[in-house]
């Protein structure tokens, strides 16, 4: 019987650079994860974290016109999250993919808040993903999505 395969280690991360290996941008990627994702709401910001695919934590940004209705406050939206994901980076759950959204214009959008509230609710979601794969060992049932 052979030992089971180790999954090489990620790369090195080069300084506090948001990398293109570290966003989610396929559709099927996102699809996944609003599939087999759980999600944790917070003041802010809603986080879906489901498994990743690949070998480092993933970023996906869904901020919606229901939000904000003008273009330049939903980019800025995009850049906090985007400049708190990449100061937090080492404390998000590792090798998941995220999805964030937006759950109140008029919640704290500054970055010291994202700051908080992000990696908080990742491993929150990320729990909650656990508990139910640790449920579905004991039934042999599939987590529901």
């Amino acid at each position: 019987m052979q030992p089971p395969p180790h999954e090489p280690a990620p790369p090195p991360r080069r300084g506090l650079r948001f990398e293109r290996r570290m966003r989610l941008v396929r559709g099927a990627d996102f699809e996944r994860a609003y599939r087999r994702g759980t999600r944790a709401r917070g003041s802010a910001l809603v986080v879906l974290t489901s498994p990743g695919g690949g070998a480092v934590t993933r970023l996906g940004l869904s901020i919606g016109r229901k939000a904000w209705r003008e273009a330049v406050d939903r980019n800025r939206a995009r850049r906090l999250i985007r400049e708190a994901f990449r100061l937090e980076y080492e404390a998000l759950p590792p090798r998941a993919d995220l999805v964030v959204m937006a759950a109140d214009p008029r919640g704290p959008w500054d970055l010291c808040s994202l700051r908080r509230e992000l990696p908080s609710l990742a491993w929150k979601a990320w729990r909650k993903q656990a508990g139910q794969a640790g449920q579905a060992g004991q039934t042999g049932e599939e987590p529901r999505p």
